[in-house]
């Protein structure tokens, strides 16, 4: 049987319980890399791993791949399991575990909220660098509420009024992740036909349009357009986001939505792929310091 690690999982236990980017997403992301790493260094397998839980490998696998909340008693078999006898060791992972086990603040709005989009609220939560390219809309961490409402309309044309306001109040809720002193930097790039096409009324699209402004003069949000004059873009097929993360433990996640489910992608070999589009798209696309002007110059239209 391998050795275990000593100092390694303890220190970044201990510190992600005082990061404050740490959400409950991202907790259950951390503590199950953790444990996964003593089970292997154990050369203890799932199948072991799942009886000593009362469980199947398949409930560890989506436990170590932070998909589902800890059960105290879970991880106190498993420490004992994984030969983790240490008072304070074993306090650091049982309190991980009950901080990843509270309910988000996106929780209240779980009746409209899918599940494979309450993760990526998770991650923004936790990222300190969101990068992302959209082609038909603006990025909704900077949608006005009449164009965020347009949006969900066209998305959802048969959710009642209730469900839409709803909604709209779960998108403006999530943009405060911005305005937070340790939130993440935004890298946003827009495609010219996600401003040139018309979402709700005029006014809505000229509100917009202020609001991109406003975003593009703050100190934590790059904001460039990708002009139609550019010709062919190095693009992904289709918007994309990537997030990036200062907690060691997590690697760049790749978001890809679609219309009803989305994929995060985090092996290494998928994420550089798309670093190397998104790398491509910030250098063709006009400069930053180009977005106030070609911003302006669209307001004229509406």
């Amino acid at each position: 049987m391998a050795a275990r690690p000593e100092p390694e999982s303890r220190s970044s236990v201990s510190r992600i319980l005082d990061h404050p980017r740490g959400g409950p997403t991202i907790l259950r992301i951390v503590l199950g890399t953790q444990l996964r790493r003593l089970r292997e260094a154990s050369g203890i397998s799932r199948e072991a791993a799942g009886d000593a839980i009362r469980g199947s490998h398949a409930k560890i696998s989506r436990l170590e791949l932070g998909r589902t909340g800890y059960k105290e008693r879970d991880v106190y078999d498993l420490l004992t399991l994984y030969g983790v006898h240490d008072p304070h060791e074993r306090e650091d992972f049982l309190a991980l575990a009950r901080q990843a086990s509270v309910p988000g603040w996106w929780n209240k709005y779980s009746d409209v909220l899918p599940p494979w989009f309450e993760q990526l609220l998770g991650l923004e939560e936790a990222a300190s660098v969101i990068r992302t390219y959209e082609v038909q809309f603006v990025p909704g961490l900077l949608q006005t509420v009449e164009y965020a409402r347009a949006c969900i309309q066209l998305g959802h044309p048969r959710a009642s009024e209730r469900e839409v306001e709803k909604r709209i109040r779960l998108r403006m809720e999530r943009q405060q992740v911005l305005e937070r002193s340790y939130g993440p930097k935004l890298w946003a790039v827009l495609d010219e036909a996600a401003l040139q096409r018309p979402l709700g009324s005029d006014k809505v699209m000229r509100e917009q349009l202020e609001r991109l402004l406003w975003a593009s003069r703050q100190p934590n949000i790059t904001l460039q357009i990708a002009p139609f004059r550019i010709g062919g873009l190095a693009a992904a097929g289709g918007p994309v986001t990537i997030l990036r993360f200062l907690e060691p433990d997590l690697p760049d996640i790749v978001y890809l939505e679609q219309l009803t489910s989305a994929l995060y992608l985090d092996k290494q070999e998928e994420v550089e792929n798309y670093m190397v589009v998104m790398d491509r798209l910030c250098a063709t696309a006009d400069a930053p310091a180009k977005t106030v002007a070609f911003l302006e110059g669209l307001l004229t239209k509406f």
